[in-house]
């Protein structure tokens, strides 16, 4: 049985440890303390406490920081600080000398990702903590141990998958086209991260509702002739590296309990995204322990077609029942506007997920509303994009604070060319790794070898300081003060190269008298951390490329039925992820959200498209649809009775939950006037009342309250007859639920008001005219 829980909307300060201050300083963390991340100072400094660390969190990243025992779930929105928290929160425990930096291990899923949590981690002061993802984890474990388990070296892992799956269709004599084969290679992947073997796959694959790409059994066929394939070669691939390492944990105990002496704390970023082969591989790790920190959010499940789950999320609490759980709902990176829009589209959502959706609350000042534009044809949507974009820019955007999303890849190109006519700089998301780029390789060799040579070097003679002395060595690889005209690999070569000439900008500005052999250390150390520079230019990219960025203009495109929801996503499970990959596009703007569409493909062509349905209710002129009701989860703190020795806990009864503020249904905004609470919307804000229903409901209160020769307004207030309107409940729960109504008024009143509701006459039950 769990212990009892207490839900804190807005955690209060409480005696910590280290010297913290009790009493925490409103003005240092809303409406201005708390920035979104990516808007930090590039070359921050240092934090000189462990104190100083928690500086600027909020009350919910505070609980976060400061929980740093016992198992430990975040639910953090989109925009709401989650990197900071559990940057803070290692930082903090590492710099009060509670955690030991070589016993921590966060595990994330990308190397971007994983690179930035370990920039982050440098800039507050915690060396020595290793962030990887988990394959890169597994791998290293699995070179070190391989020798002492099986014996000899591990054998080769092949880069590229692709041409063995055409080697295994070969050996089978099935003929695969290249779309085939990348669909039927993803299956291989799919099953081999839900730990199916080839025998079982096609009951593995109807009992999940995969529509597979071929015949099952033909997969199934392809499947296993693949595997055989890698033992006759020796090699192995990226699943088998996750798949190898928790066979070797398992089967040898030594070398799992070398692993747990080594690693004593978790923190698993994106939790929603874990595969039931990465958590197995994680409860190995663990063993028997219960310190770790996983944080997720279940709206943003968009890789459930690579087996990823939001269950272990979910069912985080069911597994850990002393967990402490953390809710981050204040929204630090988008406008109130943008979150109305995000909360409108999963207030419609079905499914486990959305019964766990989290309603942001957006801490920053009103902005524009959201545009929706329809377009005759895509080349008329990309060139409208493209113009708007360039008038962006013109008014002093910058273009690396400017994105155009779409749904495929196959989208992208129409955006290139329009950008390219339009004369905008771009750059597609997806491409190699920044340092790993030829010219960013050569250009640091440069910088390195002119840092060596100092005044020898005569590209240095007319260079006084930092950045004129890059721009001198960078002009001898390509840079130019001017970008070359057009797109391609010219172009994203420049690009390159003047991320690293703004950066030797920003690196002279933060810290004076830089030289360049210091910023040769700067870039190594990035390197190492995969903490890139911005590289100037519009930024396109995929819905599914674009999930942890964010941009101050996001251009949402192409978002009409058929490819939002994609045409082969027919089950519900399908489309409510393609509602979640929408929601994870939208959240991305800080400001600026355009979303469009295109009624047919070509110039001519049949206007036979329309827009998503999950636009309806939210673009002017769209009736809204049913939304679900309540608001789905306040930002808090449940707080478990987890204890070092974890015992069990005995049954009590549950204390009275404080209640959570109200909120603008609409906005999102805090709200206090009496009034506003009844509406549960601002003033300001717009209505949905059904106004017949309300002059029904004026009319009927007029008679009760000439009956009881009481006041109308002691009957119910005008603000309750408006929530009612409204709201229209459909039943006793719901009308219960409006503020203003109490069970003495329910009782009463509850039957009467619902069939005025149901649009019948509540006298005798029949329906009116």
């Amino acid at each position: 049985m769990t212990g009892p829980v207490t839900l804190v909307a807005f955690v209060r300060p409480q005696a910590l440890p280290c010297g913290q201050p009790a009493h925490l300083s409103r003005a240092t963390w809303q409406h201005g303390g708390v920035t979104a991340a990516t808007h930090s100072t590039l070359f921050p400094r240092v934090p000189d406490s462990a104190d100083a660390v928690l500086e600027g969190l909020d009350p919910e990243q505070r609980a976060v920081a400061t929980s740093l025992h016992g198992p430990v779930c975040v639910l953090a929105g989109a925009g709401t600080g989650k990197t900071r928290a559990i940057t803070h929160r290692i930082a903090y425990g590492v710099r009060a000398g509670i955690l030991q930096p070589s016993s921590v291990l966060a595990v994330t899923f990308t190397n971007r990702a994983a690179g930035e949590m370990r920039g982050r981690l440098r800039q507050l002061g915690a060396v020595g903590v290793q962030a990887r993802t988990f394959h890169s984890a597994a791998l290293r474990q699995l070179q070190y141990f391989w020798p002492k388990a099986v014996g000899g070296s591990l054998p080769r892992l092949v880069d590229r998958k692709i041409q063995l799956v055409a080697d295994a269709a070969a050996a089978c004599r099935i003929r695969l086209d290249r779309g085939e084969l990348r669909d039927v290679t993803a299956e291989i992947e799919w099953s081999k991260v839900t730990q199916t073997v080839p025998a079982d796959y096609t009951a593995a694959a109807a009992k999940s509702g995969r529509e597979a790409p071929r015949d099952p059994a033909e997969i199934a066929q392809l499947y296993a002739a693949y595997e055989d394939l890698k033992r006759e070669r020796s090699v192995i691939d990226f699943e088998d590296v996750l798949l190898l390492t928790v066979a070797v944990l398992q089967d040898r105990h030594d070398i799992a309990e070398q692993v747990r002496a080594q690693y004593q704390h978790f923190v698993v970023d994106e939790y929603q995204d874990v595969s039931p082969l990465q958590q197995r591989l994680l409860e190995l790790w663990l063993g028997d322990r219960e310190n770790l920190c996983v944080v997720g959010d279940a709206s943003q499940t968009i890789y459930s077609f690579t087996g990823a789950t939001p269950d272990h999320l979910l069912d985080f609490r069911v597994r850990h029942p002393g967990a402490t759980v953390v809710k981050l709902v204040r929204d630090y990176r988008s406008t109130p506007q943008v979150v109305r829009l995000a909360n409108g589209l999963l207030a419609q959502a079905k499914g486990r997920a959305a019964d766990h959706r989290l309603e942001l609350v957006s801490q920053r000042p009103a902005g524009p509303e959201p545009v929706f534009t329809e377009y005759t044809d895509e080349p008329a949507e990309a060139e409208g994009a493209a113009r708007r974009i360039r008038e962006l820019i013109a008014s002093g955007v910058p273009a690396s604070e400017i994105a155009v999303l779409f749904r495929t890849n196959s989208q992208s190109e129409t955006y290139e060319q329009a950008l390219a006519d339009a004369g905008v700089p771009y750059q597609l998301r997806g491409a190699e790794r920044f340092f790993d780029r030829p010219e960013v390789r050569n250009a640091i060799n440069a910088l390195r070898a002119a840092a060596r040579f100092g005044g020898n070097d005569s590209l240095l003679d007319d260079a006084p300081d930092l950045p004129s002395q890059v721009r001198a060595v960078l002009s001898g690889k390509g840079w130019t003060p001017q970008p070359p005209a057009g797109s391609g690999a010219v172009r994203e070569s420049w690009e390159s190269l003047a991320a690293l000439v703004h950066l030797a900008q920003d690196f002279a500005a933060a810290r004076a008298g830089a030289t360049l052999a210091d910023l040769v250390v700067e870039l190594d150390e990035r390197a190492g951390a995969q903490h890139a520079p911005t590289v100037q230019g519009v930024t396109l990219a995929s819905l599914h490329a674009a999930k942890g960025l964010e941009w101050d203009v996001v251009f949402l495109v192409g978002v009409a039925e058929g490819m939002m929801p994609i045409t082969y996503a027919k089950t519900d499970e399908q489309i409510e992820e393609e509602r979640r990959l929408l929601y994870v596009g939208v959240t991305r703007a800080r400001e600026h959200l355009h979303l469009s569409w295109a009624l047919s493909r070509s110039p001519g062509g049949r206007p036979n498209r329309r827009p998503s349905r999950f636009l309806t209710g939210l673009r002017p002129g769209s009736q809204a649809g049913a939304g679900r009701a309540g608001a789905a989860g306040a930002g808090g703190v449940e707080r478990g009775s987890w204890t070092a020795a974890a015992p069990a806990v005995p049954e009590q009864a549950p204390r009275r939950r404080q209640r959570t503020p109200a909120r603008c249904r609409v906005c999102g905004r805090t709200l206090t006037d009496g009034g506003e609470m009844k509406l549960m919307r601002c003033e300001d804000c717009p209505s949905d009342m059904d106004e017949g229903l309300y002059e029904r409901l004026r009319d009927w209160r007029g008679e009760q309250a000439r009956r009881s020769g009481q006041p109308a307004f002691c009957v119910f207030t005008d603000k309750t007859l408006i929530a009612i309107a409204e709201a229209v409940p459909d039943d006793e729960h719901e009308l219960a639920r409006i503020p203003g109504v109490g069970m003495r008024k329910l009782r009463r009143y509850g039957s009467d008001v619902l069939a005025l509701c149901a649009g019948r006459d509540p006298a005798d039950g029949q329906d009116q005219d």
